[in-house]
């Protein structure tokens, strides 16, 4: 029946065919025909430039206020099998003691 690819950023099997491009109509994400999914894959890259993965450890480089709390990340924290995200944080984990959230990868550096 539907041939077509489901869409890589939200796994939706309710991707068209636009021409040259998929198009998905729950998230609106167009991608190209052409493109592999390594292309697809996010190059983030930590405080030092080393390019992570999902799955990596990451420690803390900075003090981080956790937002609409009192909390605060400390300087060190090493954060275990962090998955990568897209947006303005682009990780995506769980800090013990605090419990899930983003972080951005530039106050991060790779374990």
């Amino acid at each position: 029946m539907n041939e077509l690819p489901n869409c890589p950023s939200c796994a939706s099997t309710f991707t068209y065919d636009d021409g040259l491009q998929y198009v998905c109509p729950e998230c609106g994400h167009e991608w190209s025909k052409t493109a592999d999914a390594a292309d697809d894959a996010p190059s983030v890259r930590d405080a030092n430039g080393n390019p992570l993965f999902d799955g990596d450890s990451v420690t803390v480089i900075k003090d981080l206020k956790v937002k609409g709390s009192s909390l605060v990340v400390k300087v060190g924290t090493k954060v275990k099998n962090i998955r990568l995200v897209d947006g303005d944080h682009d990780i995506d984990c769980k800090v013990d003691g605090i419990g899930p959230m983003k972080l951005k990868s530039e106050f991060v550096k790779k374990a």
